[in-house]
């Protein structure tokens, strides 16, 4: 299964006779599920429950279990409000009334592509705030940790590298949010997952859809819908390390308008304890306003408009300078008193508006879009002569004690050598476009169709403003060394682009065949404000893809696709430098039961150029930066395996189980030599960086009238930090992990529930990073308190 629409996976009524129109995808805010009637209007969808489990903290096991597993009737799941869209109805004649997620017009558990939900019962039982360990619960999908609290994720999804999670295709409600995906996609900024109330993954060639990164796949995240009715939450929650979050929504509608206010702030003083003293914590505030008008609200031709608002910002003191082995086993948690001074603040902004238009089974969403988002991080770089993470690689050397010395503020700077230099990376993005997404289904003599064409227009800019000021270690303390500042960089890459794509998901009986095409056309500009230069670049790519799954009985099928995989080149590359171009396959088997699931798939991607671009994450130093490493040939292949069922032995109690499994194992098929360390001199055969070859979550719980108790564990093999084969070196490898979270919530009345989360509750202390400097801890436990109020 593939296209280009970006919401492809969205709530609809199956009626017996006629198709639901079609919905578009790549929409922003769109219409309310309850502003949209099936085509057949004799067929009546049956009500939402009073208190779904995305708004009330005190749902119901039943209507949580709807939720959370696939095939159960009814959810109440919506792509980001948005109306339903035409789906193929490979399901019994007493089944077909259910609702069910779709994807391009074809039901989730029927599609002939790899797509996972995160439903929001899954997101309310296990309280995450870190996207990485939401999206880990997926098979396929890896990170590398960082800062412990997932500010910035490093998110990878079948052998890509996660370094700031620049390979995939991030959506929010259909909308690319990072800063700038096309001219610069390294993602420092993701939406806080606690407020979203769904994310999907797609994977294989159902992630074709999604670009401009098709080679792994897409992640998207679904904000909470307007409500139906006046509705209030509250989340108030403390625990460790002065851990605080306040979460508070409110929504109302009426026949024709609605409208709805989230707002969330998180906090923590930080676990990290800084040498000489000061905080090592966040601060963060994430704002949305959504609204909704219907035009034409009945008739043959209805129309709705919609608008989002959103407001964020952060103030972090988080650093790149992390620890030596030696100092890690004494004591993970110490931070340096050279990184006193480092702090990451920024903030975004962002508006989507959008125009549905539906006439019989055709409906059109168009979207306006603009992203603005401004960060400066200001943080310990370099020494003036040795690059820290040499010097953390082996601190006992006699040329190194000194540089050590004065990371670890025993020792004042002595010489021009071992002056720190720090200095703010100050950079500006904008991401705005007009998308449009027309669905229609149809039929022809046995077959049924539910075509889907689109288009998006879109233009991204980076500016960068790079400088470094001189500071000497004096008494354990940094003091200015009175040198002017040095500018590093003073640079602006700016890209158009025209994404278009037209796909078919073609029904007959139990089969389904969806062919499809997306066209690229990119037109970039790079200026170098300190060399005074300026270099264009131009590129059309052309993705045909084809997807197909069979049923066997209405509860097994087989599917399997091929598409090609596509990676734009950043601005400003030489003429030399090609974009990264794959051929991925995938195979596999669904077998899916009210309450169950089990999936297997194999995936294969064969590289004919992989890339990689070079960043201060990935230990990348100036005259480095933002270029780009074609490492030619690669193959990289793999297992997912998923389950999940839920066993219901009565007196009103169900036990969820669920588990995922991912096997990856990858190859670099060329020698070549590479100025990011992360590759380095590179031997055919060699292993990529930041790959576990085994990951697997697991959950189980209890769920009841009163409440539940859930246990999840998450097991990360070692990955290497730098490509290469066979043992690797000392230092040269993250350590494995082993995290086990408890969850337990408490309904004490009808609209309020108390909840503890136990996070990392064994106290697993590990090497999750070296990146860019050093051996870099996950979260240390910490057990966090709060409870929820509702009203409906």
């Amino acid at each position: 299964m593939w296209g280009l629409a970006s919401s492809a996976v969205a709530q609809t009524v199956q009626p017996e006779a006629s198709a639901a129109p079609a919905q578009p995808a790549e929409t922003g805010p769109v219409a309310p599920v309850e502003a949209v009637a099936p085509s057949a209007p004799a067929v009546e969808p049956p009500p939402a429950p009073e208190l779904p489990a995305e708004t009330s903290p005190v749902a119901t096991p039943e209507a949580a279990e709807a939720l959370a597993t696939p095939g159960d009737a009814p959810t109440v799941e919506r792509a980001g409000g948005e109306p339903p869209a035409p789906t193929v109805d490979l399901l019994p004649e007493a089944d077909s009334k259910k609702f069910e997620s779709v994807v391009v017009g074809t039901s989730e558990t029927r599609t002939s592509g790899s797509v996972h939900i995160v439903k929001p019962a899954q997101l309310e039982r296990y309280e995450k705030d870190d996207p990485s360990t939401v999206l880990m619960s997926v098979p396929g999908v890896y990170a590398r940790g960082e800062d412990g609290f997932g500010l910035r994720p490093n998110v990878g999804l079948r052998g890509v590298n996660p370094d700031r999670s620049k390979k995939v295709t991030l959506l929010e409600d259909g909308v690319l949010f990072g800063p700038a995906p096309y001219s610069a996609p390294a993602a420092y900024f993701f939406p806080l997952v606690t407020r979203m109330q769904s994310v999907r993954v797609l994977k294989g060639p159902s992630a074709i859809q999604h670009g401009p990164q098709t080679v792994a796949g897409s992640v998207e995240f679904i904000t909470r819908d307007i409500p139906a009715s006046e509705s209030a939450w509250l989340d108030i929650a403390g625990g460790g390390y002065l851990y605080g979050k306040a979460h508070g929504v409110f929504g109302a509608s009426t026949e024709r308008a609605g409208f709805l206010v989230e707002g969330i702030h998180l906090r923590s003083n930080g676990f990290k304890e800084l040498d000489g003293g000061g905080t090592t914590g966040f601060r963060r505030n994430e704002w949305m306003a959504k609204a909704r008008y219907r035009l034409v609200p009945e008739g043959e031709v209805r129309q709705t408009l919609n608008i989002k608002l959103g407001y964020s910002d952060e103030l972090s003191n988080e650093t790149y300078l992390g620890l030596s082995d030696e100092d890690f086993r004494a004591d993970p948690l110490r931070r340096y008193a050279a990184s006193a001074l480092d702090q990451m603040k920024w903030h975004r902004t962002q508006v989507a508006a959008s125009h549905v238009l539906e006439s019989g089974s055709l409906a059109i969403t168009t979207t306006a879009y603009r992203n603005d988002f401004a960060r400066v991080w200001r943080k310990v770089n370099r020494f003036g002569g040795a690059a820290i993470a040499n010097v953390l690689a082996d601190p006992t050397s006699a040329r190194n004690a000194i540089y050590y010395g004065v990371l670890t503020g025993q020792l004042d700077t002595s010489s021009t050598q071992d002056t720190l230099f720090i200095g703010p990376n100050d950079r500006s993005f904008v991401s705005q476009g007009v998308q449009s997404v027309a669905r229609w289904s149809t039929t022809t003599g046995p077959l049924s169709h539910s075509i889907e064409v689109g288009a998006r227009f879109h233009y991204d800019s980076i500016d960068r403003k790079h400088s470094e000021d001189a500071y000497n270690m004096e008494g354990g303390e940094l003091v200015r060394a009175g040198e002017p500042t040095f500018i590093t960089a003073s640079n602006k890459d700016a890209t158009h682009a025209i994404a278009l794509h037209v796909t078919d998901a073609i029904a007959w009986g139990p089969f389904v065949l969806t062919p499809g095409l997306r066209l690229e056309i990119i037109r970039s500009r790079a200026a170098d404000r300190l060399k005074g230069e300026a270099k264009e670049g131009s590129l059309e790519v052309l993705m045909p893809g084809m997807g197909a799954y069979g049923a066997v009985t209405p509860e097994l099928g087989f599917f399997a696709g091929a598409y090609r995989g596509f990676s734009p080149p950043s601005p400003g590359q030489p003429d030399s430098v090609k974009p990264e171009k794959s051929i991925n396959y995938e195979g596999g088997a669904r077998w899916t039961r009210r309450g169950e699931r089990f999936e297997v798939v194999g995936f294969f991607n064969d590289y004919t150029n992989l890339t990689a671009i070079c960043t201060f994450s990935g230990g990348c130093v100036d005259e480095d930066l933002d270029r780009q490493t074609d490492a030619g040939r690669a193959q990289i292949f793999g297992l997912e395996v998923y389950a999940e069922k839920t066993f219901r032995p009565g007196g009103g109690l169900t036990f969820p189980l669920s588990a995922s499994y991912t096997l990856t194992s990858t190859e670099l098929l060329n020698d070549f030599r590479s100025a990011d360390p992360q590759f380095g001199a590179v031997k055919a055969g060699d292993e990529l960086p930041y790959v576990p070859h085994h990951q697997v979550f697991a959950s189980a719980g209890v769920e009841g009238a009163l409440g539940g108790v859930f246990v999840s564990a998450l097991y990360i093999d070692s990955m290497r930090e730098k490509a290469g084969q066979g043992e690797a070196a000392p230092g040269e490898l993250t350590d494995s992990l082993l995290t086990f979270d408890v969850n337990a919530n408490w309904n004490f009345t009808r609209w309020g529930q108390l909840y503890l989360s136990a996070r990392n509750v064994l106290d697993a202390e590990d090497i999750v990073s070296r990146r860019p400097y050093g051996a870099r801890p996950n979260a240390p436990r910490t057990v966090i308190l709060g409870f929820k109020l509702a009203h409906n």
